[in-house]
């Protein structure tokens, strides 16, 4: 879609260090395509009046969204409820005073679901409004893919950043666990909450991860027949769309005419167990982290998110432990595999956006990764029957995000390609 067209922070940053683009026109070029786009959108759930406009530093005029459950000193944080309307933090999160030593410019606050739980934002998908944006960090994706900002931040603890990628067409890029802070932020559950960035491209979202952390994570070539590729055919694989199937086999199917050495790789049984133990970890730091909340807020917190943080709290010390060493064993086993593999091929979700927005989707797909703690990409690409957007997610072992974000920029272009093979006429 042509009014969807993205900003590329790798060209605005090039631009801006060949002096044909100065960071006050970089960022007033963003505040404009929000006033056009957001009434539609509502990726935004507030817009900076004036925000200050850095002239130096690595991410000067780049203009970033922050996802609503990061804490902003200058800008109201509500975690995506109405018990914090209005709410003005003492001081940034640590990831927001990070963009801005780096001269990021946070135009605005990106809409979230509830405590980054299920219950919906406002945001519509830009590619077509009648299906959802994904999220939890729906705005900060629909704001990438609406062409607004170059660069967004969000968080995941199930599938919060590659799901609504992968539903807006957009990259997004969960690190590996820890590796950008998250000090600041609402916590639901702090041994799975991970930050994430969004950006158009992987090479876009590597750029952005290298000038905010200053870790060495830029995009190198690779040698694909240096690179194994596991296709993972995990216990829900069958559940998926019929459309998302056909792209993971293409997927793996391109990237095996390009050189890459592509096999299949069987779930094993300890990463299916860790996959079930996800909900139990998560439930039960959400009713410790989030029972100040209904204690305080019960009449203000939607039934479901009063539901699971109730839910947890009944999880036994000794249910939660178990879960834990599940999780123990989980991570044992992934180790173990990538032993094996360098790279893991799974759909970002099981297909494309679905209809309504009263659903963010559902991360089955995504839950495991983020509990094992090593990184992922959402790669685009491929389109459904209706042609809204269907992510392929590559996860890498913990620690190897440079790698990761290589070989997935390689095979992006490999997914971008015709959906059905075409001869010259």
């Amino acid at each position: 879609m042509g009014e969807n067209r993205m900003m590329s922070l790798g060209a605005l940053v090039a631009a801006r260090d060949a002096g044909k683009a100065a960071p006050d026109l970089m960022i007033a070029l963003s505040r404009d395509a929000i006033a056009r786009k957001d009434p539609a959108i509502k990726a935004f759930s507030h817009v900076a009046a004036d925000p200050p406009v850095a002239s130096n530093g690595p991410l000067a005029g780049i203009a970033v969204g922050v996802k609503d459950i990061f804490d902003s000193f200058d800008q109201p944080t509500s975690y995506g409820s109405p018990a914090y309307a209005g709410h003005q933090p003492a001081v940034d999160a640590a990831i927001v005073d990070l963009a801005r030593r780096q001269g990021a410019t946070i135009v605005g606050k990106t809409a979230t679901t509830e405590f980054a739980f299920f219950h919906p934002a406002e945001t519509v998908n830009p590619h077509n409004p009648d299906h959802t944006p994904g999220g939890s960090s729906s705005g900060s994706a629909a704001a990438v893919a609406a062409g607004m900002v170059p660069a967004a931040i969000g968080t995941q603890t199930g599938g919060s950043v590659i799901r609504p990628a992968a539903f807006c067409g957009v990259a997004g890029y969960k690190p590996s666990f820890r590796l950008l802070p998250a000090a600041g932020m609402k916590h639901f559950a702090p041994s799975l909450d991970t930050v994430g960035l969004f950006a158009a491209t992987v090479s876009d979202v590597a750029l952005f991860a290298v000038l905010l952390s200053g870790r060495n994570l830029a995009v190198e070539p690779v040698d694909p027949a240096k690179i194994r590729v596991g296709l993972y055919r995990c216990a829900e694989l069958g559940s998926a769309d019929p459309d998302m199937q056909d792209a993971l086999s293409a997927a793996a199917d391109r990237a095996a005419d390009a050189g890459f050495d592509v096999g299949e790789i069987e779930e094993p049984a300890a990463l299916t167990e860790a996959r079930e133990a996800h909900s139990i970890i998560q439930d039960h730091e959400a009713g410790l982290a989030c029972g100040p909340d209904l204690s305080r807020f019960r009449d203000r917190l939607s039934p479901r998110l009063i539901e699971v943080i109730e839910r947890g709290q009944a999880i036994s010390p000794q249910v939660y432990d178990e879960a834990r060493r599940l999780a123990k064993r989980g991570r044992a086993a992934a180790k173990l595999m990538f032993g094996e593999v360098d790279i893991l091929l799974s759909p970002s979700a099981p297909g494309a956006a679905p209809n309504g927005l009263e659903t963010t989707g559902d991360p089955r797909f995504n839950k495991l990764w983020t509990l094992i703690g090593g990184p992922a990409v959402n790669i685009t690409g491929f389109k459904s029957g209706q042609g809204l957007p269907l992510g392929i997610q590559a996860i890498a072992r913990f620690g190897r995000d440079r790698h990761l974000l290589s070989v997935a920029a390689a095979l992006e272009p490999l997914f971008s390609g015709p959906q059905q093979h075409q001869t010259p006429g």
